[in-house]
């Protein structure tokens, strides 16, 4: 395990507009306030996306196991936003429910917001990372610098 110290800089209070795309928007804010250690929260609902739930067996390269899901779900989840030469890197896994069912996973593609979602992001200050893509495993896996 490697490890970094650093403490908590600016604090950012988001609320999102009913089909805003979740993934799209918190980039949005990372670039536009030069975010680059972070970490985030965010409850809400989300209307319809796609989430990857593990890998279809345990090998590398992994192969993700996609599930979509739509009609709105309620939502909770966490996240990282590191950067690299490409821009911010963002890893979200969150917790959706509907009725009966619940699916937990890696929030991507395209995931919208239905009605009401809101996020706290915390900048980590004093933490040199970045996230780049590991040639032996194919992930884009997380570098501290020192």
């Amino acid at each position: 395990m490697e490890y970094a110290k650093g403490g908590i800089g600016r604090v950012f209070l988001l609320k999102f507009s009913n089909n805003d795309i979740l993934l799209d928007e918190l980039t949005r804010i990372a670039k536009k306030e030069r975010i680059k250690s972070a970490v985030f929260i965010f409850i809400g609902a989300l209307r319809k996306g796609h989430l990857v739930t593990g890998p279809k067996k345990p090998v590398f390269p992994p192969q993700p196991n996609w599930v979509g899901f739509k009609d709105g779900w309620e939502a909770l989840g966490t996240g990282t936003i590191f950067t690299n030469k490409s821009g911010p890197q963002l890893h979200i896994h969150g917790a959706l429910g509907k009725k009966n069912k619940a699916l937990t996973g890696c929030v991507r593609k395209g995931s919208r917001v239905f009605g009401v979602m809101e996020a706290v992001i915390f900048e980590l200050k004093g933490i040199k990372a970045s996230k780049e893509t590991d040639p032996e495993t194919g992930i884009n896996l997380l570098r501290i610098l020192k």
